[in-house]
């Protein structure tokens, strides 16, 4: 099942503090920048952060999986949390402080 477009458009204003977050959409998911970086994916309507130490540290609940079948495992972010701009926000920054830049094509 596709996420919906206004879900995203949600998450993305509620990270804005981030950085420059932006979305891209790829085969009827999402996948969410933070200043050229993909630090989540957003599938089926639920937000998997990408994992990191810096991550783990910040999160409310560690809860693990998936974001699609084969898929390396991911931090789960629940609804509820996604009403915490600043929460979001700040496990954003971290975790795209926390990867290497993407590489050149």
């Amino acid at each position: 099942m596709a996420s919906e477009q206004r879900n995203v458009d949600f998450i993305t204003d509620q990270m804005s503090r981030a950085g420059d977050i932006r979305s891209r959409k790829m085969f009827g998911e999402y996948a969410i920048y933070c200043d050229d970086k993909v630090v989540a994916l957003v599938c089926d309507d639920t937000l998997f952060l990408k994992i990191t130490e810096q991550g783990r540290l910040l999160l409310k609940e560690e809860r693990l999986g998936p974001a699609y079948p084969g898929a390396k495992d991911s931090f789960i972010i629940s609804e509820d949390d996604w009403e915490d701009g600043a929460y979001l926000s700040e496990l954003a920054r971290v975790t795209a402080d926390a990867l290497p830049m993407p590489k050149k094509k």
